[in-house]
C-alpha cells in the first residue's frame, strides 16, 4: 500500500502527476474506459485498469492513496454511483484521497474574486452537478478526502497555439470578461505536496497568479507564433455553441492564497505568459 495510487479517471491531469510521481518510486494505478487508452496508459509506465468491468472496490482496500479525476454525469457522480459503499469500507485506512472539481462551483461573480470561502452559487448545470458531487464525497464518513478547484486547464497539447497556426481562434469580447487558469505542471505540483502533506477535509482552489480576458491570452499566442492577432468579435455576434457560450456566462478572479500558505505552494507558471512560453519552447 505504501506509495501505491490508485488514479480514477486516469486524464490529462492524472498523467502529470503521474510524471512526478513514477521517478519516486511510486506505482500508480490508471483507470481507463477502452482497452485502447489502456495500451497508451501502459506505455508511460502506469499500470492500466479498465472500469467499468474490473474490482475497483478490492483495489481500493490494497492502496492508501486514490486520485478521483472523473467528473459528473447527466446521472451525478460516475465513482460514487458505482463504488460508494467499496469507498466507505476503504475510508478508514486511506491515507489520502483527492477529488479534482472546479472553480465553476463559485458561479458568476461579475469579475469581482473568489476563495474557498465564498459561498457555492454555480450558474450551469455542470457547476450544479459539481457541488453535489462534492457534498456525496463529504458525507462519507472518515474519508480523508482533499478537494482541489481547478482553474481552466492548460499545457502540452491544451492550448490556444493548434487554433492559432489554423487560423480558427477567435478573439470573442464581453465586457468586463475575466477567467483564471492553471498549467497542468502546478496541478500536478500541487497534488504532490498534498499526497505527502495530507490534511483531511482541505478544500484549495488551484490557478495561477494572473487572472485575464480570454482574448488577450489569444492575442498573447499569436504574438507568440509571429501570426496576425484574430480579429475581436462581440459576443453577441459570436457562433458559438451553448457549451462554448456557457463559459462566458461565468466571469471571477480566484484566490490561490489558501494552498500557498498551506502546502507551501508556488506556481511554476504564474502567469499565461509564463506557461504559453514554455508550451512553445518544448516544442521547438
Amino acid at each position: 500500500m505504501e506509495k501505491t495510487l490508485l488514479s480514477i479517471g486516469h486524464g490529462y491531469s492524472a498523467k502529470a502527476l503521474a510524471e512526478r510521481l513514477l521517478p519516486q518510486g511510486w506505482r500508480i494505478l490508471g483507470t481507463t474506459r477502452s482497452a485502447e487508452k489502456a495500451a497508451a496508459i501502459a506505455a508511460t509506465g502506469v499500470e492500466p485498469v479498465v472500469w467499468p468491468g474490473a474490482d475497483l472496490g478490492a483495489m481500493l482496500q490494497q492502496v492508501a492513496y486514490v486520485l478521483v479525476s472523473a467528473g459528473p454525469g447527466p446521472d451525478g457522480d460516475p465513482v460514487l454511483n458505482l463504488l460508494a459503499d467499496d469507498v466507505a469500507r476503504a475510508a478508514p485506512h486511506l491515507r489520502w484521497l483527492g477529488y479534482l472539481s472546479t472553480t465553476g462551483v463559485y458561479g458568476d461573480h461579475g469579475g469581482d474574486w473568489v476563495d474557498e470561502d465564498t459561498g457555492l452559487t454555480p450558474s450551469t448545470k455542470r457547476g450544479e452537478a459539481r457541488v453535489q458531487a462534492e457534498a456525496r464525497w463529504q458525507n462519507i464518513p472518515d474519508l480523508p478526502l482533499h478537494i482541489f478547484r481547478l482553474a481552466g486547464i492548460y499545457g502540452p497539447g491544451r492550448g490556444p497555439f493548434a487554433k492559432v497556426r489554423e487560423g480558427t481562434a477567435r478573439r470573442i469580447i464581453k465586457e468586463g470578461q475575466v477567467f483564471s487558469r492553471i498549467h497542468v505542471e502546478d496541478i500536478a505540483q500541487a497534488l504532490d505536496l498534498s499526497l505527502h502533506h495530507p490534511d483531511p477535509g482541505a478544500i484549495y482552489n488551484l490557478c495561477d497568479d494572473d487572472p485575464a480576458p480570454p482574448q488577450d491570452v489569444i492575442a498573447h499566442a499569436a504574438e507568440l507564433l509571429g501570426v496576425p492577432i484574430p480579429p475581436a468579435i462581440a459576443i453577441e455576434d459570436a457562433d458559438m455553441t451553448p457549451m462554448a457560450r456557457s463559459f462566458y456566462a461565468e466571469s471571477k478572479k480566484v484566490r490561490n492564497d489558501r494552498i500557498k500558505q498551506s502546502l507551501g505552494w508556488t506556481p511554476k507558471y504564474p502567469t499565461y505568459r509564463a506557461g504559453l512560453a514554455a508550451i512553445l519552447a518544448e516544442k521547438k
